[in-house]
């Protein structure tokens, strides 16, 4: 009703007062503050639409030049009492906050605060594809939000390059299944009275790449529901089916005796930051199944009332090394709060032993130096971006996952590599504190996201250069590390790349073995006739390309296949090489595939199809896809090719062919 506080429209609230004056606890139970406040709750999208004169926030200064933006890329006109003005409105308030999210080091996952993101990225896009948009577009728009926007927050200027590249990664994955799963979504709803199919939803979500939330907004517009318990159901076989797949034994800590030891010794006291070597009692022994045993003769687990082996953390490896001189320690882990190492031998319980870490503790400490230094030399020259997902230190290398839209070029890498190499050789004191968690991020220390850090947490200080939150075992100096050579960067998932390591006396072997094989090749080159070695040399440049080429190109098939009703179907752009080499590797490989591959080959494109185990005939699919290139062809049917002008088209030309693979391949 139209009063003050009611459900219409004739009021429009911009400011609230909440008045905090109590303090509910689990059971309910209200405790006054000790000191009460009033939280004020203001929409600075409400304020400037009234003092613009506004009646909409989507109309204000603030959210007009995304909504601009979005009428020239789509060349239709914002109507706000037409329907499709959702979408308008649904693109320019969702590039604002994927922006933002971005901009912060927040980076698209399949699961926690990434997946959120995907999600809020997802919506828009589809949103935009009710518009009539079937490219990446989201990221064309970025340039808007910095101008408008940039002066305030200014690190969505410095960021700009790092979101629009994000952005666009992500607009082409879900662009190469879009089509697909509205065909899919379009289909079932012939079916559909009122209640949408919950297998069905799931499919989308796990073939497709359509959150769950997707798909119910969809049907929502269509005053249709969804069969949610089913989709859970299949959600729920899909984990217990990740849970079987799983090589291991089973959960450990689920059937072991850990709990009973902590009960009965509390957590066991760990001396290794300062000590590699100390006497130590046998509290407990456990066997392969971690089964509580007095006396061991074979392999099993060891509890020491104290322990120098640090156990695998934080990306860490567990130490090893030996008990008494003649029993091995081949690994050491946490369970629950209980530091156990694995160990060959016999032993019995409340026996007294000399524990000794081996010396490769130290080549796990360089490593581990080096990788602070890493992830602050990335955030230095790459940009604040830059967070941690993921890392391997091992005493012969290091690995360590990270945040970034694209591969790194070679010079950024150079860069970064004299960047650690620089901090080595100033030979930067290591300082290691424990502090409050706030007084750590005061400080400036580097908390990652996902860990859970107590009231208390370890502060690694290499000279201001690098200060990180970290619980592993450090040089003292950086001088120790001696040297640090990246051997490969690579990409590891959509938005995430991997850089592996390696530093000390891996480094100095690392660069003896190439300085043997340059001499060898320079061997080679001196006993051959010169012209025939360039010929080979080019023959073998060739090949090697053909095979990179090859295992990219196989690489990418595998993140890219979707699977229809049993028939594995690969479409895709790819770059130089053979496409029909890769659509015959792609035939040897499946039972039931459709795969067709798309190149841009000075300037035309180069269209390639094959089949094997289904009803569709490869020349009649390129028939249908080649026109919308601008070209025609044919073949058999179980290969066909054709060619085609018009590159721009790509996009199209995808989409269009796995639309018609989801409309003609019968379950």
């Amino acid at each position: 009703e139209d009063k003050m506080g009611g459900d219409g429209d004739r009021f429009l609230e911009i400011w609230n007062l909440v008045f905090m004056q109590y303090e509910r606890d689990a059971s309910g139970t209200l405790t006054p503050l000790p000191n009460p406040s009033i939280d004020t709750g203001m929409g600075l999208e409400r304020v400037v639409a009234i003092k613009e004169g506004k009646l909409n926030n989507y109309h204000s200064s603030l959210f007009m030049p995304y909504i601009e933006a979005i009428e020239q890329l789509t060349q239709k006109r914002y109507d706000y009492l037409n329907p499709n003005s959702a979408s308008f409105r649904v693109i320019a308030d969702h590039l604002r906050s994927v922006s933002f999210l971005l901009a912060q080091g927040v980076n698209f996952d399949k699961e926690g605060r990434g997946y959120v993101l995907r999600r809020i990225m997802r919506r828009a896009i589809r949103h935009g594809y009710l518009l009539g948009l079937r490219e990446p577009f989201m990221y064309k728009l970025v340039d808007v939000l910095v101008e408008t926007m940039g002066g305030h927050y200014g690190y969505l200027s410095v960021q700009k390059d790092v979101i629009k590249s994000a952005m666009k990664l992500e607009e082409e994955r879900f662009f190469d299944t879009i089509e697909a799963g509205i065909t899919l979504f379009n289909k079932e709803l012939e079916n559909t009275s009122s209640v949408f199919s919950g297998e069905v939803a799931f499919k989308l979500y796990d073939t497709y790449g359509f959150p769950l939330d997707l798909t119910e907004d969809m049907l929502r517009e269509l005053g249709k529901s969804l069969d949610l318990e089913q989709f859970e159901k299949h959600m729920q076989a899909q984990k217990e089916q990740s849970k079987a797949s799983w090589k291991g034994t089973g959960d450990p800590v689920a059937t072991g005796d850990f709990k009973e030891l902590l009960e009965k010794f509390g957590a066991n006291n760990f001396i290794g930051y300062t000590k590699t070597s100390s006497r130590s009692k046998v509290l407990a022994l456990l066997d392969e199944n971690f089964k509580s045993v007095q006396s061991l003769d074979g392999n099993g687990w060891v509890m020491l009332d104290e322990t120098p082996f640090y156990a695998e953390c934080g990306g860490q490896c567990g130490d090893i090394g030996k008990l008494d001189d003649t029993i091995k320690v081949t690994d050491t882990r946490k369970f629950l709060e209980l530091n156990l190492s694995r160990i060959e031998g016999s032993l019995r319980v409340g026996q007294s032993v000399k524990a000794q870490v081996d010396d490769s503790r130290l080549q796990i400490a360089k490593h581990h130096s080096a990788t602070h230094l890493l992830h602050a030399a990335l955030r230095e020259i790459l940009g604040t971006h830059i967070s941690q997902a993921g890392s391997l230190v091992e005493a012969n290398r290091l690995r360590f996952d990270f945040s970034h839209p694209k591969a790194m070029s070679q010079e950024e890498l150079l860069e970064v590599s004299n960047w650690v190499n620089d901090k080595i050789d100033r030979g930067l004191s290591s300082t290691i504190e424990v502090m409050d968690i706030h007084s750590a991020k005061s400080k400036g220390a580097m908390a990652l996201f996902g860990e859970k850090y107590g009231d208390e947490v370890r502060v690694v200080d290499f000279g201001g250069a690098s200060i990180e939150l970290c619980g592993g075992t450090h040089v003292e100096n950086t001088a120790q590390i001696g040297m640090f050579i990246i051997t490969k960067e690579s990409g590891v998932s959509a938005g995430v790349r991997r850089i592996e390591a390696i530093c000390g006396q891996e480094a100095v072997r690392y660069i003896n073995t190439l300085r043997g094989e340059i001499e060898n090749i320079k061997e080679e080159v001196k006993n051959q006739d010169p012209l025939s070695g360039i010929k080979k040399l080019k023959e073998q440049i060739k090949q090697l390309k053909n095979e990179l080429t090859l295992a990219m190109s196989s690489q990418k098939t595998e993140l890219e296949t979707i699977d229809i009703n049993g028939v594995t179907t690969i479409v895709s752009e790819v770059g130089a090489g053979d496409i029909k080499e890769l659509i015959d590797e792609a035939k040897n490989r499946y039972q039931k595939v459709a795969i067709m591959l798309m190149q841009n080959k000075d300037g035309k494109v180069m269209i390639a199809c094959g089949v094997k185990g289904i009803d569709i005939k490869a020349g009649a699919w390129i028939k249908e896809i080649a026109p919308i290139l601008g070209g025609g062809g044919g073949g058999r049917d179980d290969f066909a090719q054709a060619g085609g002008k018009d590159v721009s088209k790509i996009v199209d030309a995808i989409a269009a062919s796995k639309a018609y693979l989801a409309k003609n391949i019968k379950g």
